[in-house]
Protein backbone atom coordinates (compact mmCIF):
# COMPACT_ATOMS: atom_id res chain seq x y z
CA UNK A 1 0.00 0.00 0.00
CA UNK A 2 1.32 3.26 -1.49
CA UNK A 3 -1.00 5.58 0.11
CA UNK A 4 -4.17 5.55 2.97
CA UNK A 5 -6.53 7.98 2.43
CA UNK A 6 -9.92 6.06 2.44
CA UNK A 7 -11.56 2.85 2.66
CA UNK A 8 -10.35 1.48 -0.83
CA UNK A 9 -6.70 1.70 -0.38
CA UNK A 10 -7.30 -0.84 2.52
CA UNK A 11 -8.42 -3.63 0.25
CA UNK A 12 -10.47 -6.63 1.30
CA UNK A 13 -11.85 -5.70 4.75
CA UNK A 14 -11.91 -9.30 6.46
CA UNK A 15 -8.33 -9.18 5.51
CA UNK A 16 -7.50 -5.96 7.33
CA UNK A 17 -9.89 -7.31 10.04
CA UNK A 18 -8.18 -9.97 10.80
CA UNK A 19 -4.59 -8.11 10.56
CA UNK A 20 -5.84 -5.85 12.80
CA UNK A 21 -6.87 -8.14 15.66
CA UNK A 22 -3.66 -10.09 14.72
CA UNK A 23 -1.44 -6.91 15.35
CA UNK A 24 -3.46 -6.07 18.31
CA UNK A 25 -2.53 -9.50 20.30
CA UNK A 26 1.27 -8.90 18.99
CA UNK A 27 2.23 -5.49 18.87
CA UNK A 28 5.72 -5.24 18.94
CA UNK A 29 6.10 -8.39 16.74
CA UNK A 30 6.76 -6.11 13.78
CA UNK A 31 9.68 -3.44 15.05
CA UNK A 32 11.92 -4.61 12.57
CA UNK A 33 9.94 -3.42 9.74
CA UNK A 34 10.42 0.52 10.57
CA UNK A 35 14.64 0.09 11.68
CA UNK A 36 15.80 3.25 10.93
CA UNK A 37 12.52 4.57 9.24
CA UNK A 38 11.18 7.96 9.95
CA UNK A 39 7.94 9.25 10.34
CA UNK A 40 7.07 12.69 9.96
CA UNK A 41 3.16 13.76 11.32
CA UNK A 42 1.98 17.14 9.93
CA UNK A 43 -0.37 19.02 11.79
CA UNK A 44 -2.53 21.83 10.06
CA UNK A 45 -5.31 21.15 13.01
CA UNK A 46 -5.40 19.53 16.86
CA UNK A 47 -5.15 16.75 17.86
CA UNK A 48 -4.98 14.32 20.78
CA UNK A 49 -5.98 10.76 19.79
CA UNK A 50 -4.65 10.73 16.37
CA UNK A 51 -1.33 12.41 17.39
CA UNK A 52 -0.38 9.94 20.56
CA UNK A 53 -1.94 6.45 19.05
CA UNK A 54 -0.16 7.17 15.46
CA UNK A 55 2.84 8.20 17.35
CA UNK A 56 2.69 5.04 19.32
CA UNK A 57 1.75 2.91 16.61
CA UNK A 58 4.84 3.89 14.76
CA UNK A 59 7.00 3.32 17.74
CA UNK A 60 5.79 -0.38 18.13
CA UNK A 61 6.86 -0.78 14.54
CA UNK A 62 10.22 0.78 15.29
CA UNK A 63 10.26 3.94 13.67
CA UNK A 64 11.63 6.97 14.44
CA UNK A 65 8.99 9.47 14.20
CA UNK A 66 9.33 13.76 14.14
CA UNK A 67 6.18 15.91 14.87
CA UNK A 68 5.11 18.98 13.01
CA UNK A 69 2.66 21.52 13.99
CA UNK A 70 1.93 23.78 11.20
CA UNK A 71 0.53 26.76 13.30
CA UNK A 72 3.01 26.65 16.17
CA UNK A 73 6.82 26.42 15.69
CA UNK A 74 6.87 26.65 11.46
CA UNK A 75 6.52 29.52 9.06
CA UNK A 76 3.26 30.06 8.10
CA UNK A 77 2.49 28.19 4.78
CA UNK A 78 1.06 30.13 1.68
CA UNK A 79 -1.55 27.09 0.23
CA UNK A 80 -2.72 28.70 -3.08
CA UNK A 81 -0.83 29.00 -6.30
CA UNK A 82 -0.09 32.37 -8.20
CA UNK A 83 -0.53 34.80 -5.00
CA UNK A 84 1.76 37.23 -4.29
CA UNK A 85 2.86 36.36 -1.10
CA UNK A 86 2.84 40.25 0.43
CA UNK A 87 1.15 39.09 3.15
CA UNK A 88 1.72 36.73 6.78
CA UNK A 89 2.38 33.64 4.62
CA UNK A 90 6.18 33.25 4.82
CA UNK A 91 6.50 29.95 2.93
CA UNK A 92 4.91 28.01 0.43
CA UNK A 93 3.36 24.01 0.19
CA UNK A 94 5.05 23.50 -2.65
CA UNK A 95 8.72 24.31 -1.14
CA UNK A 96 8.06 22.95 1.68
CA UNK A 97 6.36 19.67 0.99
CA UNK A 98 9.35 18.21 -0.84
CA UNK A 99 11.80 19.33 1.83
CA UNK A 100 9.53 17.35 4.38
CA UNK A 101 9.84 14.76 1.88
CA UNK A 102 13.54 14.73 2.09
CA UNK A 103 13.70 14.00 5.84
CA UNK A 104 11.54 11.06 6.18
CA UNK A 105 9.94 7.60 4.46
CA UNK A 106 5.96 8.40 5.75
CA UNK A 107 4.45 11.72 6.05
CA UNK A 108 1.20 11.59 7.89
CA UNK A 109 -1.40 15.16 6.97
CA UNK A 110 -4.01 16.63 9.25
CA UNK A 111 -5.58 18.86 7.51
CA UNK A 112 -9.63 20.04 7.97
CA UNK A 113 -11.62 21.47 5.72
CA UNK A 114 -11.82 25.13 6.23
CA UNK A 115 -15.04 25.85 4.62
CA UNK A 116 -13.77 28.85 2.58
CA UNK A 117 -14.10 27.11 -0.49
CA UNK A 118 -16.50 23.42 -0.93
CA UNK A 119 -15.18 22.56 -3.89
CA UNK A 120 -11.35 23.16 -2.80
CA UNK A 121 -12.76 20.86 0.72
CA UNK A 122 -14.30 17.90 -1.31
CA UNK A 123 -10.92 18.04 -3.99
CA UNK A 124 -8.56 17.42 -0.68
CA UNK A 125 -6.47 19.92 -1.97
CA UNK A 126 -3.57 19.81 0.58
CA UNK A 127 -3.58 15.93 1.49
CA UNK A 128 -3.25 15.36 -2.48
CA UNK A 129 -0.55 18.47 -2.61
CA UNK A 130 1.54 16.32 -0.15
CA UNK A 131 0.81 12.60 -2.33
CA UNK A 132 1.92 14.30 -5.66
CA UNK A 133 5.19 16.81 -4.21
CA UNK A 134 6.62 14.99 -1.58
CA UNK A 135 8.22 11.38 -3.58
CA UNK A 136 6.74 10.10 -0.29
CA UNK A 137 3.97 7.29 1.43
CA UNK A 138 1.16 9.78 2.71
CA UNK A 139 -1.59 8.67 5.01
CA UNK A 140 -4.49 10.84 6.27
CA UNK A 141 -4.71 11.46 9.86
CA UNK A 142 -7.47 13.46 8.74
CA UNK A 143 -8.54 15.70 6.02
CA UNK A 144 -11.36 17.72 4.72
CA UNK A 145 -13.67 14.99 3.71
CA UNK A 146 -12.60 11.45 5.26
CA UNK A 147 -11.29 9.81 8.42
CA UNK A 148 -9.95 6.74 7.52
CA UNK A 149 -7.61 5.93 10.46
CA UNK A 150 -10.98 6.88 12.73
CA UNK A 151 -13.34 4.92 10.45
CA UNK A 152 -11.18 1.86 11.08
CA UNK A 153 -10.76 1.86 14.36
CA UNK A 154 -14.98 2.31 14.75
CA UNK A 155 -15.16 -0.96 12.58
CA UNK A 156 -12.33 -3.10 14.24
CA UNK A 157 -14.46 -1.73 17.43
CA UNK A 158 -17.87 -2.98 16.34
CA UNK A 159 -16.30 -6.45 15.27
CA UNK A 160 -15.26 -6.88 18.67
CA UNK A 161 -18.35 -6.10 20.03
CA UNK A 162 -21.38 -6.85 18.05
CA UNK A 163 -23.27 -9.65 19.04
CA UNK A 164 -24.76 -10.74 16.22
CA UNK A 165 -23.61 -10.94 12.22
CA UNK A 166 -25.53 -8.21 11.03
CA UNK A 167 -25.78 -5.47 13.64
CA UNK A 168 -27.73 -2.31 13.16
CA UNK A 169 -25.58 0.56 13.15
CA UNK A 170 -26.91 4.02 13.30
CA UNK A 171 -25.19 7.22 12.70
CA UNK A 172 -26.68 10.14 14.23
CA UNK A 173 -26.16 13.52 13.83
CA UNK A 174 -26.49 15.50 16.83
CA UNK A 175 -26.29 19.53 17.91
CA UNK A 176 -22.79 21.35 18.56
CA UNK A 177 -22.24 25.39 19.22
CA UNK A 178 -19.52 25.52 16.40
CA UNK A 179 -19.15 24.14 12.93
CA UNK A 180 -17.76 21.47 11.96
CA UNK A 181 -16.35 19.09 9.38
CA UNK A 182 -18.63 16.20 7.98
CA UNK A 183 -15.01 14.16 7.62
CA UNK A 184 -16.19 11.84 10.31
CA UNK A 185 -19.75 11.44 9.08
CA UNK A 186 -18.48 11.12 5.86
CA UNK A 187 -15.60 8.62 6.63
CA UNK A 188 -17.87 6.56 8.89
CA UNK A 189 -21.08 6.31 6.26
CA UNK A 190 -18.04 5.16 3.32
CA UNK A 191 -16.75 2.38 5.55
CA UNK A 192 -20.10 1.13 6.75
CA UNK A 193 -21.37 0.96 3.38
CA UNK A 194 -18.48 -1.26 2.58
CA UNK A 195 -20.03 -3.68 5.32
CA UNK A 196 -23.13 -6.10 5.44
CA UNK A 197 -24.45 -4.34 8.28
CA UNK A 198 -27.83 -2.87 8.65
CA UNK A 199 -26.99 0.95 7.85
CA UNK A 200 -29.06 3.85 8.96
CA UNK A 201 -28.18 7.53 8.70
CA UNK A 202 -30.13 10.24 11.24
CA UNK A 203 -30.48 13.59 11.23
CA UNK A 204 -32.26 16.81 10.39
CA UNK A 205 -33.89 18.36 7.81
CA UNK A 206 -30.66 20.41 5.94
CA UNK A 207 -27.99 18.25 7.05
CA UNK A 208 -27.63 15.46 4.42
CA UNK A 209 -24.07 14.52 3.60
CA UNK A 210 -22.74 14.26 0.00
CA UNK A 211 -24.90 11.12 -1.43
CA UNK A 212 -21.07 9.73 -2.59
CA UNK A 213 -21.08 9.12 1.11
CA UNK A 214 -24.53 8.29 2.08
CA UNK A 215 -24.63 5.21 -0.51
CA UNK A 216 -26.72 2.35 0.15
CA UNK A 217 -27.89 3.92 3.60
CA UNK A 218 -31.34 4.13 4.99
CA UNK A 219 -31.66 7.65 5.69
CA UNK A 220 -34.22 8.94 8.46
CA UNK A 221 -35.41 11.97 9.73
CA UNK A 222 -37.00 10.52 12.76
CA UNK A 223 -34.08 9.78 14.98
CA UNK A 224 -36.44 7.58 17.69
CA UNK A 225 -37.71 5.72 14.39
CA UNK A 226 -33.55 5.36 13.38
CA UNK A 227 -33.28 3.81 17.27
CA UNK A 228 -35.79 1.37 17.15
CA UNK A 229 -33.81 -1.99 17.77
CA UNK A 230 -30.47 -0.69 17.43
CA UNK A 231 -27.06 -2.16 18.32
CA UNK A 232 -24.59 0.83 17.89
CA UNK A 233 -25.69 3.97 17.79
CA UNK A 234 -22.58 6.59 16.55
CA UNK A 235 -23.30 9.93 17.74
CA UNK A 236 -21.83 12.79 15.69
CA UNK A 237 -21.99 16.37 15.09
CA UNK A 238 -21.47 17.50 10.98
CA UNK A 239 -22.08 21.42 9.42
CA UNK A 240 -23.90 21.54 6.89
CA UNK A 241 -22.68 20.35 3.23
CA UNK A 242 -25.47 21.52 0.99
CA UNK A 243 -25.31 24.94 -0.68
CA UNK A 244 -26.11 27.75 0.08
CA UNK A 245 -25.43 26.44 3.76
CA UNK A 246 -21.76 24.50 3.30
CA UNK A 247 -20.23 25.01 6.54
CA UNK A 248 -22.65 26.86 8.87
CA UNK A 249 -24.55 25.46 11.80
CA UNK A 250 -28.22 25.72 10.66
CA UNK A 251 -29.68 23.31 13.72
CA UNK A 252 -28.64 23.16 17.29
CA UNK A 253 -31.90 21.45 18.34
CA UNK A 254 -31.23 19.65 22.09
CA UNK A 255 -34.19 17.41 21.13
CA UNK A 256 -31.15 15.89 18.79
CA UNK A 257 -28.75 14.78 22.16
CA UNK A 258 -28.45 11.34 22.71
CA UNK A 259 -30.23 10.14 26.07
CA UNK A 260 -30.88 7.46 28.06
CA UNK A 261 -34.41 7.96 26.71
CA UNK A 262 -33.48 7.60 23.41
CA UNK A 263 -30.96 4.48 23.95
CA UNK A 264 -33.97 2.56 25.90
CA UNK A 265 -35.70 2.31 22.00
CA UNK A 266 -32.89 0.37 20.94
CA UNK A 267 -31.38 -3.03 21.15
CA UNK A 268 -29.48 -2.31 24.36
CA UNK A 269 -26.98 -0.63 22.02
CA UNK A 270 -23.92 0.39 22.34
CA UNK A 271 -22.95 3.67 22.24
CA UNK A 272 -19.71 5.38 20.46
CA UNK A 273 -18.18 8.28 19.63
CA UNK A 274 -14.97 9.60 18.32
CA UNK A 275 -14.09 12.18 20.75
CA UNK A 276 -13.91 14.48 21.90
CA UNK A 277 -17.62 15.12 22.80
CA UNK A 278 -19.34 18.11 23.97
CA UNK A 279 -20.94 16.70 27.06
CA UNK A 280 -24.65 17.36 27.00
CA UNK A 281 -24.80 18.56 23.91
CA UNK A 282 -23.83 16.03 22.10
CA UNK A 283 -24.20 13.11 24.66
CA UNK A 284 -26.04 12.90 28.43
CA UNK A 285 -23.59 11.78 30.76
CA UNK A 286 -25.62 8.94 32.00
CA UNK A 287 -25.19 7.42 28.69
CA UNK A 288 -21.70 8.00 28.01
CA UNK A 289 -20.55 7.12 31.41
CA UNK A 290 -22.86 4.32 31.20
CA UNK A 291 -21.74 0.32 30.96
CA UNK A 292 -22.99 0.10 26.83
CA UNK A 293 -20.56 3.35 26.12
CA UNK A 294 -17.81 2.26 24.50
CA UNK A 295 -15.96 5.09 23.42
CA UNK A 296 -12.74 4.65 25.24
CA UNK A 297 -11.89 0.85 23.61
CA UNK A 298 -12.60 2.87 20.36
CA UNK A 299 -10.13 5.29 21.28
CA UNK A 300 -7.28 2.20 22.39
CA UNK A 301 -8.28 1.11 18.53
CA UNK A 302 -7.35 4.04 17.00
CA UNK A 303 -3.47 2.74 17.85
CA UNK A 304 -4.54 -0.50 15.86
CA UNK A 305 -5.78 1.32 12.85
CA UNK A 306 -2.66 3.43 12.66
CA UNK A 307 0.01 0.36 12.72
CA UNK A 308 -1.68 -1.74 10.47
CA UNK A 309 -1.76 1.08 8.02
CA UNK A 310 1.64 2.09 8.87
CA UNK A 311 2.80 -1.91 8.83
CA UNK A 312 1.59 -2.41 5.04
CA UNK A 313 3.22 0.99 3.97
CA UNK A 314 6.43 -0.12 5.62
CA UNK A 315 5.95 -3.63 3.97
CA UNK A 316 5.53 -1.51 0.33
CA UNK A 317 8.92 0.59 0.54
Amino acid sequence: MRHFTNVKDLGDLNIALKEAFEVKANRFGYKELGKNKTLIMIFFNSSLRTRLSTQKAAMNLGMNVMVLDINQGAWKLETERGVVMDGDKTEHLLEAIPVIGCYCDVIGVRSFARFENKADDYEEKIINQFIQYSGRPVFSMEAATRHPLQSFADLITIEEYKKTARPKVVLTWAPHPKSLPQAVANSFAEWMNETDYDFVITHPEGYELDPKFVGKARVEYDQRKAFEGADFIYAKNWSAYTDPNYGKVINTDRSWTVDAEKMALTNNAYFMHCLPVRRNMIVTDEVIESPQSIVIPEAANREISAQVVLKRILESL
